[in-house]
């Protein structure tokens, strides 16, 4: 985690003092907001390659900053912070834009491996060149995506997710190779991958005539680009 630049949203200052010394004694640089707005308006204005931003925020809370943050096309890794252990609660997370989630109380090396593998996974990203599978487009090195040339809003994970599919289309992704490339090792449970599917097609798939996600039952999901 060397020279990583790192956002923690918490209000909670025991907590964020305590995440800030554990990053920062990895090597990362730290940057702290109390509240959601002064958050979002941090994460607007700098860069950083990755936010720990926790759920129950004064002024704005978790939901709104991650969904403003993607809103605004913002690529940048969340790992949410939640009190909460509702599924509802979690899906939600999800549906703003998070990209992993912890419940408190946590475990700081847990943690750490979770913001390492989502600071990984976006570096990878940034290859050259383009890739396209029909109507879609894939910017590597600027990691957008576009359908018939409109720009889709994607989470890092849901581009994660289209990437490999347009990678092995026409042929099927299985659910559990989704998971695995994700969160290699310690996947969440099931409904999250279902979460992610439901944010993709809300993309790729709900704006235009024809969509091109298909699920293959008990299975997984593959593109269908020449309907």
């Amino acid at each position: 985690m060397q020279n990583t630049q790192i956002l923690i949203i918490e209000d909670n200052a025991d907590v964020a003092g305590v995440l800030g010394d554990y990053l920062e004694s990895q090597g990362a640089q730290v940057d702290y907001a109390s509240n959601g707005e002064l958050g979002l308006r941090l994460a607007t204005e700098g860069h950083f390659d990755a936010i720990v931003l926790d759920l129950m925020l004064p002024k704005m809370d978790g939901y709104a900053v991650a969904k403003a943050l993607r809103q605004q096309g913002s690529s940048v890794p969340i790992l949410m912070l939640t009190a909460l252990d509702d599924k509802q609660d979690l899906l939600q997370g999800f549906h703003s834009g998070a990209d992993d989630y912890l419940t408190k109380p946590f475990d700081l090396d847990e943690l750490h491996v979770r913001l390492l593998a989502l600071i990984k996974r976006q570096l990878g990203r940034v290859a050259q060149g383009c890739q396209q599978c029909g109507p879609l487009t894939l910017n590597i090195a600027e990691h957008t995506a576009y359908r018939d040339g409109k720009k889709l809003q994607l989470t890092p994970s849901c581009y994660q997710i289209l990437h490999l599919l347009i990678s092995r289309a026409p042929n099927v992704v299985k659910r559990e190779e989704i998971v695995q490339h994700l969160w290699g090792e310690e996947p969440p449970n099931s409904d999250i991958l279902r979460s992610h599917m439901y944010q993709l097609r809300n993309q790729v798939d709900k704006p235009f005539d024809t969509p091109i996600i298909l699920t293959v039952p008990k299975i997984g999901f593959r593109l269908d680009v020449n309907q």
